[in-house]
Order: structure tokens, then C-alpha cells, then sequence
């Protein structure tokens, strides 16, 4: 079973104060999570059980691993067209592959010169595209699918459309989801979208995962790690037992006290995507009825000389989240020349020791200036953990949504932008 450590000492009184949480004030949080965290072990939480239920999946490799082989034997580029969870899905798990081949691009964003860009660099016939939207009706990915599909013709040619794209997206029996009419025109060949799982959950079904094996990652693994956090709810005896629970319940009692920004500080480049990814799940989820907090994302050891003073300084409204690695010994060894005995604390220190040295300092300067922070060590960042990381939050997200009283699978006010976008198209009255 994969393991972590959550570290919640820094969130409490004898550690920052009056800052902080009496173990009575986080006891009493958690054991308001006793019903919901007995209908979640249960499977009465109908939202969460396709999320939970597909980590134990393993019907479907086989196809992905026959695409995935094919496309690298025939391409060296592969673009990832979608948006929100169906870009930021591959582009997290990706970090796991960091010199991927093929390469990718993610055209996550309706801009034209973020399309022109991409086009710009690559050889469209040798670049293979996966297009994404679950609904099929997506503005964006549609308006992006339906230029890149006429570039690609007079390029290329129509005939090489079924070799060169595929989509992901629901079954459509009633024939109207727009990318199904269109795969179906160009002969492109579709897998479908999980129907039970929106699209910023589902990083862990073929959304994710199609681009993750393309790159090399092992999926396989990936899953595990998120079945054996699944697994430990079914082993817990209460929430007080359960790391995911104990960290909704931490947030929420800071949320209580008006700490409404939620900052996601892990001490690995490699999880950026992953901060991004928690960014749009936490804030699609649980910003509702005029409730949640405000996700933000930093990085360490970058972060340090852009956001830290802030952070420390800065209002009180705050609530951190540092994810270390152990990286002690590890990267290349500091030479620093004999005359400059002033940088002697270096001599012989590896990178990984530098930066251990800095989460380290990070973190207690946060505590030290009152600032509630909840670390996750790591003992390394593979698929497996990578994979743990992803249910860890996903459940945490799930368990304060009972504490808000809300619906985290749904997103009412983000459907009237989207009507709205339509409706100005339709008019011209986009100005």
C-alpha cells in the first residue's frame, strides 16, 4: 500500500498561537464527518462512487496500450485539445515523463495565437491529436477541433484524418453531441467518456490516462496508488482515522475562521500540473451558494522570492499546503571554488540537499509567523504516489463539500457563462 505522511501540527495552537486550532475545535469538525464518511465507505454517495469505483478498472489498458504503441511508432508530436479537466488531466500526469517522446502540446485555451503558436512549431503530419470534451458541446474545443480539422485538410489531406485523430467523449444515443456528428463525418475513431465522471475528475479514466501511456507513464500504477487511498477509507474505523478526511476538516475550520485562500505549495517542479489540476477541482466544486475557498498555487523553491513575503506578512487569510520530497543527496554535487570561504556551507551539498534545506525553512518560517500550514511528505514522486495524491484530494474535496452542505459534482453558474458565450456568437453581439 502506497504511504504518505500528512503533518497537521503546524495548523494548531501549541505550535502558532492563537493562530491556530484547539484540539477541540478540529475534533469537533471531524466527528461531524462521521455520516458522510459512513455513506462514503458505504458507496451512498453516488457522485463519488465512479471516481472510487475506477481505480479498480482494469478493463481498459488493453485498448489504451494498443493506441499508445501505435502512436509512437508513427508520430513524434501529440496535441491534447480540450478544456479544464480534460486538458488539465494529461497535462498533471505528464509531469511524471518529463522529456516525453512524442513531445506534446495541451490547447487548452481559444486563443488564435496559442493555436498559430502550436501550429508554428510543429509538423502537423507528423502530430497526432486527441480531442476531448464530454458533453461533446464544448465552445472552445469544438471551435478549436473544427479549424485544426480544415488546417489539417488542406495540409494533409481528409484521408489521413481517421490515422491522425481521435476523440474522447459520452455516448450519444439520441445523436446530438456535436463531436460525435463529427467523427462520424471524417470516419474518426471515438472512445468514450466516462458518463458517471465529470470532467475535472477524471484524470484517473481515459482522458488522463491516454495521453499519461502515451508518454510512457505507467497507468497501471497510477491506479493502484489511487485504489490503495480508497482502500485505506475501507480499512478506517472513522474519519479521525483518515487523512483525507482530517485535511477537509482542517480547511474547514479555517475556512470558519475567514482563511479563504487555500495555497497549494508543492517542493517539486514536477507537480505543477498537479497544482493546477487541484486548483480548478476545488474551486469548480465547492465555490457555490456563497461558500468555498480560493484555491492559489505556488511553487517551491520559486515562490520563495515572488509570493513568501506575502505570505508571511501579508493578511492573515491563508491557509498552506507543502508537499516535500526527500531529497537529500540527490541532483549534482556544489563545487565551490577554495577562495571563497564565505560559501563554505555549500561545499559539497547536492541540489536535492538545497532545496530540502529550503522546504524545511519554508516551513517553519511559516509557522514561526502564525501561518497555518499542513504539510504531505513524500518519500518520492513516482506513478504510484503520484496516483495516491490524486484521490487524497479528490476525497478531501468530497468530504468538505459535506461540511458545506453542497452538490461538488455539479457547475450551475459556469453553464451560464457557456450559454451565454453561445448566445453572443449567435447575435454578433460579442463586443
Amino acid at each position: 500500500m502506497v504511504s504518505y505522511k500528512q503533518i497537521t501540527s503546524y495548523c494548531m495552537q501549541d505550535k502558532i498561537g492563537v493562530h491556530g486550532l484547539s484540539p477541540d475545535e478540529i475534533q469537533a469538525i471531524i466527528t461531524s464527518l462521521k455520516l458522510g464518511f459512513n455513506k462514503l465507505k458505504n458507496r451512498e454517495v453516488l457522485g463519488a462512487n465512479p471516481i472510487m469505483d475506477i481505480t479498480f478498472r482494469t478493463d481498459d489498458f488493453e485498448t489504451l496500450e494498443t493506441i499508445a504503441e501505435t502512436v509512437r511508432k508513427r508520430f513524434n508530436h501529440v496535441v491534447v485539445i480540450g478544456s479544464g479537466g480534460s486538458g488539465l488531466s494529461g497535462a498533471a500526469l505528464l509531469a511524471l515523463a518529463p522529456c516525453p517522446s512524442p513531445t506534446f502540446d495541451f490547447l487548452d485555451n481559444v486563443d488564435p495565437d496559442m493555436l498559430d503558436d502550436i501550429l508554428a512549431k510543429i509538423q502537423i503530419e507528423n502530430t497526432y491529436f486527441i480531442i476531448i470534451s464530454k458533453s461533446g458541446s464544448t465552445l472552445e474545443t469544438l471551435s478549436q477541433s473544427y479549424v485544426l480539422i480544415e488546417r489539417f485538410k488542406k495540409k494533409v489531406g481528409r484521408t489521413a484524418l481517421p490515422v491522425q485523430f481521435i476523440i474522447i467523449t459520452e455516448p450519444d444515443e439520441e445523436g446530438k453531441n456535436p463531436l460525435r456528428q463529427l467523427a462520424h463525418e471524417y470516419n474518426i475513431r471515438v472512445l468514450d467518456h466516462e458518463q458517471n465522471i465529470g470532467g475535472r475528475f477524471s484524470i484517473l479514466t481515459n482522458v488522463g490516462l491516454l495521453p499519461a501511456i502515451i508518454a510512457g507513464i505507467d497507468i497501471k500504477a497510477l491506479r493502484r496508488g489511487a485504489q490503495s487511498v480508497v482502500d485505506q477509507l475501507q480499512e478506517a474505523d472513522s474519519p479521525e482515522n483518515f487523512a483525507p478526511a482530517i485535511g477537509a476538516a482542517i480547511q474547514y475550520c479555517f475556512y470558519q475562521r475567514s482563511r479563504n485562500i487555500s495555497v497549494m505549495f508543492p517542493y517539486s517542479q514536477r507537480l505543477s500540473g498537479f497544482s493546477a489540476w487541484y486548483r480548478q477541482c476545488w474551486a469548480e466544486s465547492l465555490g457555490k451558494d456563497g461558500k468555498g475557498t480560493t484555491p492559489a498555487c505556488a511553487m517551491g523553491s520559486t515562490d520563495q522570492h515572488s509570493q513568501l513575503q506575502l505570505y508571511l506578512q501579508g493578511q492573515k487569510d491563508k491557509i498552506f499546503h507543502v508537499i516535500t520530497l526527500k531529497r537529500e543527496g540527490s541532483g549534482d554535487v556544489i563545487e565551490v571554488p577554495s577562495n571563497r570561504p564565505d560559501l563554505s556551507y555549500m561545499q559539497g551539498k547536492t541540489l536535492g540537499d538545497v532545496i530540502a534545506a529550503q522546504q524545511k525553512a519554508t516551513i517553519e518560517t511559516l509557522a514561526h509567523n502564525r501561518c497555518p500550514t499542513r504539510v504531505i511528505e513524500l518519500d518520492i514522486l513516482d506513478e504510484e504516489h503520484f496516483g495516491a495524491l490524486i484521490m487524497h484530494f479528490t476525497l478531501e474535496i468530497i468530504f468538505i463539500s459535506f461540511l458545506f452542505e453542497i452538490n461538488p459534482f455539479d457547475q450551475p453558474a459556469v453553464e451560464e457563462s457557456k450559454k451565454l458565450a453561445r448566445q453572443y456568437l449567435a447575435s454578433g453581439n460579442n463586443k
